[in-house]
């Protein structure tokens, strides 16, 4: 990595976060691909100390969450019992901001609790303000890890996708989903607004990340063969797209959506600052304060809340 010049490394960086392989980058750029796979390992550790060092103390009032499908070495189907326990499905785990866009964290590991554990786990670490309303799918692992870190307070609804057509799914149920009822909404916990509960923003940024990461693509050959460069990939696309990338609606990047930083970030800000970042533990817990709802309403004693009126004359 030394031998590389800073032109080269530029260029091997754009080509990265603009969703080509590790060959396809060997053949834009002219440079070995195994030196592209540890300069890639490197920006990808960079890009995680550097989130933890500026993803902190955030106020965030709509927080989205889902999960990305992907895979590391080979599909869960054909995981055999002697495999290690990194191959097969690895599902990203994000949170996103849905006033900044901004990314919160994200988590790569299976669709299960413990991965929804270590998820809610650094999200709620990251976070210093109670959220108004936390969304995510219909997953039940959420709902354990959320009770735990945030509190039985928390705003928190589901917005569930019913994919099924009678007792089975059909084969094209990813595509030509059912219309009757194709969308349900639950509460979970604290009185979120149900109106306002929807996963739209995340899952819309979940199709820009599988175009900016080759390996999230679906049906072709750009799959990650180690979970550590599937981690190095993740981290480096998400900390491209908060400090880089300017969604057309917000017009300023996530970041500066947050307060983070004041304006965007060229790619050599970027890459100056994944080279020279220095280990960066995630922020640790503080206390969360609570958001003084919308209406009428009014302050608890001891900073324990604030109590609601609900139509209906009921309160929360």
């Amino acid at each position: 990595m030394s031998v590389l010049s800073g032109e080269k490394r530029l260029a091997v960086l754009a080509a990265l976060v603009d969703g080509n392989s590790e060959r396809a980058v060997e053949r834009m750029t002219d440079v070995a691909r195994m030196t592209i796979n540890r300069f890639a390992l490197r920006l990808g550790q960079g890009a995680q100390w550097l989130h933890n060092r500026i993803a902190r103390d955030l106020s965030c009032s709509v927080v989205e969450d889902d999960e990305i499908w992907s895979y590391v070495a080979k599909k869960e189907a054909r995981v055999k019992p002697g495999d290690p326990p990194w191959m097969g499905e690895a599902y990203t785990w994000v949170a996103l901001d849905k006033t900044s866009r901004f990314v919160i964290t994200w988590h790569v590991g299976k669709r299960d609790e413990v991965a929804a554990e270590a998820f809610v786990a650094d999200l709620r670490a990251r976070l210093i303000v109670m959220p108004a309303l936390m969304a995510t799918d219909g997953l039940s692992t959420y709902e354990s890890p959320m009770t735990k870190h945030f509190g039985p307070a928390l705003p928190y609804g589901q917005v569930v996708k019913n994919y099924r057509t009678g007792a089975q799914r059909g084969p094209d149920h990813r595509y030509e989903p059912p219309r009757a009822p194709f969308i349900t909404k639950r509460i979970v916990s604290g009185a979120p607004d149900m109106d306002k509960a929807s996963t739209s923003y995340v899952e819309r940024q979940n199709g820009t990340m599988r175009h900016k990461i080759g390996r999230m693509r679906r049906l072709c050959y750009a799959f990650s063969k180690s979970p550590e460069h599937h981690r190095a990939a993740v981290a480096l696309n998400y900390v491209h797209y908060n400090l880089c990338h300017i969604p057309r609606t917000t017009r300023i990047t996530p970041a500066m959506g947050v307060g983070i930083v004041k304006g965007p970030w060229s790619l050599e800000e970027l890459l100056d600052a994944l080279l020279s970042a220095v280990p960066c533990d995630p922020p640790g817990t503080l206390s969360l304060a609570f958001r003084a709802p919308e209406g009428t309403s009014r302050a608890l004693p001891n900073g324990r809340g604030f109590l609601r009126a609900l139509p209906g004359g009921k309160v929360a």
